[in-house]
Order: structure tokens, then sequence, then C-alpha cells
């Protein structure tokens, strides 16, 4: 079972993190549900947080990608296994992220976010943030079983 939910791990990591490449390379397909929205000044329309650079976007996905190595190392999925105890708290540590991003900044991300009302905010709250406490249940698992 655990080297199914690996499987299962390492290919939602992939995928995203070949949506950051996308989104690197000048893509558009679901780029404004991927950003944060803050209200409009006045009451106008909502706009985006921020402008994540391309090599930041770059640098996100292959953090996805190395995320997903270490699952594979972890569970010896095309690599021999890995049990070092080290590996262990490396993607615990990763899944404590998850759920942090699931909790949110109080602001703009998570289950507690303020600003609501966008479509990322409405994605946020039911994909992105269930998503992500999918995601770090699943890293743990991997690392201790």
């Amino acid at each position: 079972m655990t080297f199914v939910l690996a499987q299962s791990l390492v290919t939602i990591f992939a995928m995203i993190s070949l949506i950051h490449v996308y989104w690197a390379l000048g893509g558009q397909w679901a780029f404004v549900a991927a950003v944060p929205q803050v209200p409009g000044e006045d009451g106008a329309q909502s706009r985006p947080a921020f402008k994540p650079s391309r090599w930041l976007t770059l640098l996100v996905a292959f953090g996805l990608l190395l995320i997903a190595a270490l699952v594979c190392l972890r569970v010896g999925w095309w690599v021999p296994a890995v049990s070092h105890q080290s590996l262990q708290w490396v993607i615990s540590a990763i899944a404590m992220l998850m759920f942090a991003r699931a909790i949110g900044d109080s602001n703009l991300v998570g289950f507690f976010k303020q600003v609501k009302g966008s479509e990322f905010a409405r994605l946020d709250t039911w994909v992105y943030s269930p998503l992500c406490v999918v995601l770090g249940a699943g890293l743990l698992v991997v690392a201790w079983i």
C-alpha cells in the first residue's frame, strides 16, 4: 500500500511541477486561478497579489520535482530504497510545510484566509488547501511506514 501511495504522491508532485514549468515558459492556462487575488481599490476588479517571476516559478517546479525524487528514494521506486533516518525527517519537514500551507497565512491563502470572493480563493478553499492536507498526510505515511 505504501508503494501505491508513493506512486500517487510522485505523480501528483510531478504533474504540479510540469504545470509550473508550463507557466514559467509563458503558458496562461489556469494561471489566473493560481495566484492569490486582492480586492481592487474603490471597488475595482480583483488583481493578483503579486506577479511571480519565471525564475521563481521554475524554482518552485524544481522543488516539487525534488520532493517527488525524495519519495522515490524513500520507497525504492526506480532506485534502491533509502531508509536513512535523515530522509524520514526531511520528508516529514516537507509534510509539515504542506500542513502549514493548508492552514495558511491568515490573509490570502489557506483555510483561514481573510480575502475571499476570487476564483483563487474559491479553489484554494475547495482544492488547493485540501490537497496540501492530503499530500502532507501521504508524505508522513511514506516517511514513517
